[in-house]
């Protein structure tokens, strides 16, 4: 999944940057408004952390502003120092779907941020299925014949893609748009490199779904029982 944190305070900024990419996530940051703006209208992202008291504009300005980007009802919890009712009010009413106070508590923050996925259209259901995969979403374990198959962040990041949308072809420029940050530099064959090393890593778990290249398209999941081209 990938998170847009809006944060002007670089530390904080920092801090919650690189705790939800050791959950897991894809993370994007932005200090300002026009930058967040902006990033949303180049990528699309499964929630944003939004503080409201950003330097040039008001965080709910960019709350309403984000209808009219690719993200018209990303889900976003709102990180703030301001403890007045009317603020809390102010925020849900924008569109928010939390609102949390500074201090706060990593694990807390974090707890509420999936509460916040999970009601988000199909992040609904505990479970992505595929044959004998199975994707638990609460703690973004992935189970092979409900035995534990345990990956690196960005390979069960890559599954879960292709797991949203099997047995849809995902293009090769979207998968590199979900798996990395915009700060991160993609050569050409990352993508190839990450599905060779998972297609080999469910082919040993017993999966009995694969991951099919489409040339010049993308890649799927479905099952082993299809037949199409594979790199």
């Amino acid at each position: 999944m990938k998170l847009l944190v809006v944060e002007d305070h670089p530390a904080l900024r920092e801090l919650l940057s690189r705790h939800m990419a050791r959950s897991g996530f894809v993370v994007d940051v932005a200090e300002d408004g026009r930058q967040a703006l902006a990033m949303l209208e180049l990528s699309r992202y499964d929630a944003m952390i939004l503080d409201l008291g950003l330097p040039d504009m008001d965080g709910l300005d960019l709350l309403a502003a984000r209808r009219s980007t690719r993200n018209p009802d990303l889900p976003c919890i709102i990180l703030t120092a301001c403890d007045a009712l009317n603020s809390r009010v102010a925020g849900l009413d924008a569109g928010a779907d939390d609102y949390m106070l500074k201090p706060f508590d990593m694990p807390e923050l974090e707890a509420r941020l999936r509460a916040v996925l999970r009601r988000a259209g199909p992040r609904r259901e505990a479970y992505i299925n595929l044959g004998n995969l199975s994707f638990r979403q609460t703690d973004r374990a992935l189970l092979v014949d409900q035995r534990p198959l345990l990956l690196p962040k960005r390979e069960l990041a890559l599954l879960e893609e292709l797991l949203r949308n099997a047995p849809r072809v995902v293009i090769k420029d979207r998968l590199e748009e979900r798996l990395y940050s915009m700060h991160e530099a993609v050569t050409l064959n990352a993508i190839e490199a990450l599905v060779s090393r998972l297609r080999r890593k469910l082919n040993a778990a017993g999966a009995n779904s694969s991951i099919e290249t489409l040339r010049g398209l993308g890649y799927r999941l479905a099952p082993t029982t299809y037949s199409l081209l594979r790199s």
